[in-house]
């Protein structure tokens, strides 16, 4: 649990000292009074980055530096930035790391105004959705998507001579078609950790009774993607030559949604999209307390809002297991949903 973070020189604070309870906290404030900081804040001190901005932007922007400083349970957590040479370093009960260690990651849901988007935006989002629960959930993940991305980028630089041929092209093909076949393979199986859960979540958070399904779509047969990947890279040499970029793989897939066998991601109204998305995240919690056997902290950015009474009173349901952390500009909105007693933070960062 997260019981204390004070903030120097980040982003709109100067400095802040704030406490929390280990139910539900509330922060409220008008706009541009430093919630969402708050909550970037919180993210970087479980994850090692914000969920928004990058490390330069967490910069006070009248300061060289900011601090975070956090107490979990029995640990305390620094998180030092610099603006010129850029750099971060982690602190961890005094013992400092370049890097921000694997296993000191924190289960960690967010949601925010812009998942609403999931479904209607581009694969990107969808691709990132579960890439950012495969990292937090399975060792080695993080960095296998970075070298895919680092072999893909020199791919893509390659294809970009004039002068390249298959063959100059090919060690690089072999790298790229081993790495996807192991993301396919973890994606996949998260894909269907999913699909056991997405309809009775959904069901309960919109009250109707549709069926959904969630299936992991590839231009790569799925038996032996690796091996599939590989004569695709080849066989679309020319293609991928002309426009510049590499036109199959991981990078491309994309994550189907249906409702009743209609495709979510044409489809769905905005209250089914709601729905949809609050049934990913209620997974999303669900998975992460099973793999990692800690509960998560949720982080609600300015949602609560977004969604009607029966939305809020399934998302209320589920909180009170978990630390959450809650913006809004009106506390009422939020504070009728709860039995307990909630932990009230104003904001004026």
């Amino acid at each position: 649990m997260l019981q204390t973070l004070e903030l120097t020189h980040v982003r709109s604070y100067k400095s802040g000292l704030f406490q929390f309870s280990d139910s539900v906290n509330i922060i409220v404030g008008p706009n541009a009074s430093g919630k969402t900081n708050l909550l970037e804040a919180i993210h970087m001190s479980t994850q090692g980055e914000a969920f928004k901005s990058d490390d330069l932007n967490m910069i006070n922007h009248n300061s060289d530096w900011a601090r975070i400083d956090s107490r979990y349970d029995n640990e305390n957590r620094t998180i030092k930035i610099k603006k010129s040479p850029l750099s971060k370093i982690f602190v961890f009960d005094d013992i400092e790391k370049k890097r921000f260690p694997a296993d000191k990651t924190i289960p960690t849901v967010l949601f925010e105004p812009t998942h609403l988007l999931l479904l209607g935006g581009e694969p990107e989002r969808r691709r990132a959705y579960i890439d950012n629960l495969l990292t937090q959930t399975e060792a080695g993940y993080g960095t296998l998507l970075k070298s895919y991305k680092r072999v893909l980028s020199q791919r893509n630089r390659l294809l970009k001579q004039e002068t390249i041929s298959p063959e100059h092209l090919f060690v690089w093909d072999v790298q790229l078609a081993d790495i996807a076949g192991k993301i396919f393979e973890y994606r996949k199986k998260y894909t269907d950790f999913l699909q056991e859960q997405i309809t009775d979540n959904y069901q309960s958070v919109s009250g109707n009774e549709e069926v959904l399904e969630i299936t992991y779509e590839s231009k790569i047969p799925s038996i032996q993607y690796a091996n599939e990947l590989l004569k695709k890279l080849k066989h679309g040499f020319a293609v991928d030559q002309a426009r510049g970029f590499t036109g199959y793989g991981p990078h491309r897939d994309d994550l189907k949604i249906t409702i009743n066998k209609y495709d979510a991601r044409d489809n769905a109204s905005r209250g089914e999209t709601r729905s949809v998305v609050l049934a990913l995240k209620l997974a999303e919690l669900n998975i992460l307390e099973q793999k990692t056997g800690k509960k998560p902290l949720l982080l609600l950015d300015d949602v609560f809002s977004e969604l009607d009474g029966k939305r809020r009173r399934t998302l209320s349901e589920t909180l009170q297991k978990y630390q959450t952390f809650i913006t809004t500009t009106d506390a009422d909105v939020v504070i009728e949903h709860f039995s307990k007693s909630c932990n009230i933070i104003p904001t004026n960062g």
